[in-house]
């Protein structure tokens, strides 16, 4: 793989983790690196952390956006003692992990300190190795949505002062209000400080920035259950009734079979069902969903921030929209089935060894199905489902559209 930025892995990008408790809780490796410096980089509180009779090395405060900036500034001081400061363990949620992506880590020295998420247990005694993280650093925090279940931990790394109360207003407005909030500021510094209330009646004042939000939720019992599992109540979804149903929906998932990291193109997005519970399944699974109405367009995207995955991508009729896009490892064709070239425009772009997955409600696509079926292989499956509804005073079965599907992987 070639890197963005060459760097000689002879002299090495030190990356030294540190604290709140600055200058005096780094170990001798760091201190010394720091000290040996020719260039320090890190944000204004970092660079304030360190004593200035401890080095001389000329300071570079990062820009903002910092990404974007961060190969200009490697090749300006290529050659160079090079040292980035980073909060706390620079390969959890930090600058390290950046850099590898950029210089690779034969070019990197990491000097990790405690993270924020290894402090935060140690102060509440929760077993870290099973306490979920959930970043909303440059994320909505919807993200943490899919997360919260009824009697589970969960940790936060915050954006700024203002997320904990935005976070006990998303708890409080889905189901979670009686959850408790602990706020932890300046965590191993000397302003070290915890603060505890409930999500529904959280009054506190805006804090510190540099904080981490520990979340034990209480389910509201009269909530919807909206786990990870495919197959979310048909009700927690927004629009005109353009949907793939519950029952459906699950079975569908199930022969997507997502995996963490793979690409999903949705075609024919509606409500957005099928990407958004792809995308709910692992939190590095991601979706494009392809919708020729406007509306619907952002329908699905309200339901996806509502339901805890807003990072879906949302484009404009297919296969128009295909042009200059990364190739899935799964495509899910629930509309524009029969129309001209759709299903080859697909297929040509569906990665070697990737799913393609279609359905079907009508004699018209069920015969294309079975066609495509007959020259490709694959898996054809036909579902019906039934529904208990009232019926007079009596309860009757209401049949759904019965739906064909039909899966195929693509040879490699």
């Amino acid at each position: 793989m070639t890197r963005p930025v060459a760097w000689q892995v002879d002299q090495p990008i030190t990356v030294a983790g540190i604290g709140a408790d600055g200058w005096d809780g780094l170990g001798g490796p760091a201190r010394r690196a720091i000290a040996d410096a020719q260039v320090l980089f890190g944000s204004d509180r970092q660079l304030a952390l360190i004593p200035a009779a401890e080095c001389a090395a000329q300071r570079v405060a990062w820009p903002s956006p910092l990404v974007p900036a961060l190969p200009g500034l490697l090749n300006q001081y290529a050659g160079l003692r090079v040292c980035v400061l980073a909060s706390g363990d620079p390969m959890f949620y930090g600058i390290g992990v950046t850099l590898e992506r950029l210089v690779g880590a034969a070019a990197l020295r990491v000097l990790p300190q405690p993270s924020s998420v290894s402090l935060a247990c140690a102060r509440l005694g929760w077993n870290l190795a099973q306490t979920p993280v959930v970043s909303v650093v440059g994320r909505r925090v919807e993200t943490v949505l899919p997360e919260l279940s009824d009697g589970r931990r969960i940790l936060v790394l915050s954006e700024d002062e203002h997320t904990p109360a935005r976070l006990a207003e998303l708890l409080s407005r889905n189901g979670f209000g009686d959850s408790h909030l602990t706020v932890l500021e300046q965590l191993g510094g000397p302003a070290e400080l915890l603060a505890t209330g409930t999500a529904a009646n959280w009054q506190r004042p805006v804090g510190d920035p540099l904080n981490i939000v520990a979340i034990d939720c209480i389910a509201d019992r009269t909530a919807a259950r909206l786990t990870r599992l495919p197959g979310l109540p048909d009700a927690v979804y927004a629009g005109d009734g353009q949907l793939t149903k519950s029952e459906i929906r699950a079975l569908t998932l199930a022969a997507l079979a997502p995996a963490p990291g793979e690409l999903l193109w949705d075609i024919g997005g509606g409500s957005g069902t099928i990407a958004i519970e792809w995308c709910r399944t692992h939190p590095a699974c991601r979706a494009r969903t392809f919708e020729r109405v406007e509306s619907r367009r952002k329908q699905i995207i309200e339901n996806a921030a509502a339901l805890g995955v807003p990072v879906i991508e949302v484009h404009g009729a297919a296969p128009e929209s295909f042009a200059d896009l990364s190739d899935p490892d799964a495509i899910f064709l629930g509309g524009g089935l029969t129309q001209d070239g759709m299903f080859d425009s697909c297929w040509n772009r569906l990665s070697r060894g990737g799913r393609l997955v279609a359905n079907s409600v009508t004699v018209e696509s069920d015969a294309l199905l079975t066609a495509l079926a007959a020259e490709y292989g694959g898996a054809l499956r036909k579902f019906q489902v039934y529904r208990a509804e009232s019926l007079g005073g009596f309860t009757a079965w209401r049949p759904q559209l019965p739906v064909t599907q039909w899966s195929v992987v693509k040879p490699l």
